[in-house]
């Protein structure tokens, strides 16, 4: 069972693409001088409320200090800012909203609420996190009494019991809004849309195996949690990727768009095929002479030319291999 409870269109958001050291300080000092955890500063960046930039010497990403400034300067901080990246499980969540815990997790399986985080624990089992902040304001909400207070509509209930959960991939697409706001090229977008499809969904798409390639260098850095391969890693993957046939279908379409859209801005590069020069003088083709001032007839391709064919199943091999 699948449903549609968002969508993933993101407004533009620049970023430069470089700094000097002198005008930014790394995260951990970012994290220091904001007052923050780190893991309460990455949740801030990956919500778009501190804006980071490339490090040009190579160092990963890092907060300009203006950008620190500013936040320092605003009403409120530091417990504004604290507030505002502050991540709740299904327990303190409840409390919140004053409901029971059984009532706060069909909700968030129906997608009426929408997690921010998650972690795998050590009992192997996905725990989702929430932002305080969107529970108070939905608690506030007059609109929503019904849902917090009433009994689950029939239809609701009957979703649920077919188990529906909404959680992954409402999780996905607050996650594809990140990484759609931090890139900076088309290609880098296509990518970020690409990385949450199947790794054999990807060559139905982008047919090209020199474009799955250059998609290939713009692929996010993938969501870890546990050591390669590990029960918690698997687990992941999982949540990372779209399953529901509704969902793939989307983002397939917006792959599509994406790529066509980062193709008119920049071809994916291609190797160079270079003509093999024939011998000098009259040359027979195809039983017949070419003779001076007569155009002479196209020469079969070189064996060469069958290179770009045969690399074709090799890149889509690395996308499976390396995704």
């Amino acid at each position: 069972m699948s449903g549609n409870t968002i969508t993933h269109g993101v407004a533009p958001v620049g970023e430069p693409t470089g700094t000097t050291r002198g005008a930014s300080v790394t995260l951990h000092r970012a994290a220091r001088e904001l007052g923050l955890r780190r893991s309460e500063l990455d949740l801030a960046v990956r919500l778009g409320r501190v804006r980071t930039v490339f490090d040009d010497g190579g160092g990963g990403r890092r907060v300009p200090r203006d950008e620190i400034d500013r936040i320092r300067a605003s009403d409120g901080f530091p417990e504004v800012l604290r507030a505002g990246v502050r991540a709740v499980g299904t327990t303190e969540g409840a409390a919140l909203m004053d409901v029971t815990t059984a009532r706060f997790t069909r909700l968030a399986r129906l997608g009426v609420l929408v997690p921010v985080q998650f972690y795998v624990n050590r009992y192997r089992a996905v725990v989702w996190l929430y932002l305080a902040e969107e529970l108070r304001q939905f608690r506030a909400d007059e609109r929503n009494t019904a849902l917090l207070k009433g009994r689950t509509p029939e239809g609701l209930r009957d979703q649920l019991e077919e188990g529906l959960d909404l959680r992954p991939r409402n999780w996905r697409g607050r996650h594809l809004g990140f990484l759609l706001r931090r890139a900076d090229d088309p290609w880098a977008r296509a990518a970020a849309v690409a990385s949450l499809l199947d790794a054999a969904e990807i060559p139905d798409v982008v047919t090209d195996p020199y474009e799955r390639s250059h998609l290939l260098r713009f692929r996010p850095a993938p969501v870890t949690h546990g050591s390669p391969g590990s029960p918690a890693a698997q687990l992941a993957e999982e949540i990372l990727t779209a399953a529901d046939p509704d969902e793939v279908a989307w983002l397939r379409s917006d792959l599509a768009a994406a790529v066509n859209t980062a193709r008119r801005h920049r071809p994916a590069p291609r190797p160079a095929l270079h003509a093999v020069p024939g011998p000098p003088g009259p040359r027979s083709v195809q039983g017949e002479t070419a003779q001076p001032g007569r155009p002479a007839a196209e020469h079969p391709a070189p064996p060469g030319a069958e290179y770009p064919r045969r690399l074709s199943g090799l890149f889509g091999r690395l996308w499976r291999r390396d995704s």
